[in-house]
C-alpha cells in the first residue's frame, strides 16, 4: 500500500549516483510556504514534551479545534493524520459497500481492501476535467452505506460545488459521505465551502488535514468531525496516545493563537495563485502536454508523446522528482503531476518540462 505514496527520492538519488539533498521533490503535495517559523520555534522551546506521554485522547487538540471552527468539541476527534481515519472508517462504520469518487487517493480503496470490504468507483473523465457527473454520483450511492470524496480532489485538483455536494447528502440520509478536505485550505473562500463548521448533515463526517497546509507531515496530525452517533462508532475503535506528544504541543500551539491562522492560510492561497499563473504562462503554448485547470497548488497533466514513466524519468535526470500517475485507477499511464513550489525551483521544472518534451 505504501508504495502509492508520492516519489522516491531516494530511488533517484540512487540512480543518478547524487546526495539525496540534491533531489527536488515536487512529487508531494505540500504547502510551498513551508510551515509558520512559529512552528520550528514551539518545537524547540517544547522538545521535551517527548519526555512524557502525551494526553490519552489529545483533547486540548480538539478543545483548540473546535474553538476555531464554533463547533463542540465532542463532534471531534484528533488522530495520527487523516491517513488514521481512513482506515479506520469502513470497519468502525460498518460499512459492506463502499462507494470511492476517483480518480482518487488510493488509502481509500487500499482502506477497503485491508478490511474485505466490497468497494466500487465513481469515475470522472478529463472530457469534463474531472467534474463528476452528480446524476451518476447519486444513483451509486444509493446503493452504497460509506462514500468517499476528496474536496477538492488528489490528484485532479477537482473542486465540486458545495451546494451540489449538500444536495447529495440530503438526498441519501441512509449513506454516510466522508468529505476529505485535507487540501482545501489552499482554495480561495475556502472557509464558505468546508463543511467542519456546517455540523446540520447526520451522515457525514468531514477529515481535515494539519499536515499539508502547515507542512508538518511528519507530526502526522488531523482531525474527524461530524455527527455524535457516527463519532461515537469511530471512537470505539479510538487507540489512546493517537497522537504524539511533539505533535499535540504544536497544535494546541497553532489554536491557542487563531488570529494568526487566516492570514497564514491567505498568505498561502497569494502566494500560490501568483505563482501559478507566472509557472503556466511559461508552458503556455507549448506542444506535448496537457494541463488541466484547478484551484490546487498541486497540477495534472496529460502527455501525448510519452508515458509518464518515460516523462518522470527524463525530467528526473535533472534531479527533479515529479509523480507518475499511472497508479491512479481512472488515469492512463500518460498522466503525471507536480506541486508548485518557489518561483525558481517552479521555472527550473518549466525548463525541465520543455526539455523532456522536446526529447533532449
Amino acid at each position: 500500500m505504501i508504495q502509492g505514496h508520492g516519489g522516491n527520492k531516494q530511488k533517484l538519488a540512487t540512480r543518478l549516483g547524487c546526495p539525496v539533498e540534491d533531489i527536488i521533490d515536487m512529487s508531494s503535495n505540500l504547502n510551498p510556504l513551508g510551515p509558520p517559523e512559529r512552528i520550528h520555534r514551539v518545537i524547540r522551546e517544547k522538545l521535551t514534551a517527548i519526555h512524557a506521554l502525551p494526553e490519552p485522547d489529545a483533547a486540548s487538540m480538539s478543545r483548540g479545534f473546535a474553538r476555531y471552527h464554533g463547533i463542540d468539541p465532542a463532534s471531534v476527534i484528533p488522530g495520527n493524520g487523516t491517513t488514521f481515519f481512513i482506515y479506520t472508517l469502513p470497519v468502525a462504520l460498518g460499512a459492506r459497500q463502499v462507494l470511492i469518487l476517483g480518480p482518487t487517493y488510493s488509502d481509500y480503496q487500499d482502506a477497503c481492501t485491508m478490511y474485505g470490504i466490497a468497494y466500487s468507483h465513481c469515475l470522472a473523465g478529463k472530457e469534463t476535467g474531472f467534474q463528476p457527473d452528480m446524476d451518476l454520483v447519486s444513483a451509486q450511492a444509493a446503493q452504497s452505506d460509506l462514500v468517499f470524496i476528496c474536496n477538492p480532489n488528489n490528484p485532479t485538483g477537482a473542486l465540486i460545488p458545495k451546494p451540489d455536494l449538500e444536495r447529495l447528502i440530503r438526498r441519501h440520509p441512509d449513506t454516510c459521505f466522508v468529505m476529505d478536505e485535507s487540501y482545501l485550505p489552499f482554495v480561495e473562500e475556502a472557509e464558505a465551502l468546508s463543511f467542519v463548521s456546517d455540523p446540520g448533515y447526520p451522515n457525514l463526517v468531514v477529515l481535515s488535514s494539519m499536515s499539508k497546509i502547515f507542512r508538518i507531515p511528519g507530526l502526522r496530525t488531523g482531525f474527524l468531525s461530524g455527527s455524535q452517533p457516527l463519532i461515537d462508532k469511530v471512537m470505539a475503535y479510538y487507540q489512546p496516545w493517537s497522537v504524539n506528544s511533539l505533535a499535540q504541543e504544536v497544535i494546541q500551539d497553532i489554536f491557542n493563537h487563531p488570529e494568526t491562522i487566516l492570514p497564514f492560510y491567505q498568505q498561502t492561497r497569494n502566494y500560490i495563485q501568483r505563482e501559478k499563473e507566472r509557472f503556466l504562462a511559461t508552458l503556455d503554448g507549448v506542444a506535448g502536454i496537457r494541463i488541466f485547470e484547478a484551484p490546487t497548488y498541486f497540477i495534472l497533466a496529460e502527455l501525448e508523446n510519452f508515458t509518464a514513466p518515460e516523462f518522470c524519468d527524463r525530467v528526473g535526470n535533472d534531479r527533479i522528482l515529479i509523480r507518475d500517475c499511472t497508479n491512479f485507477r481512472g488515469l492512463s499511464g500518460r498522466f503525471v503531476r507536480f506541486s508548485l513550489k518557489t518561483r525558481d525551483i517552479n521555472q527550473l521544472l518549466a525548463r525541465s518540462i520543455k526539455k523532456a518534451l522536446s526529447g533532449e
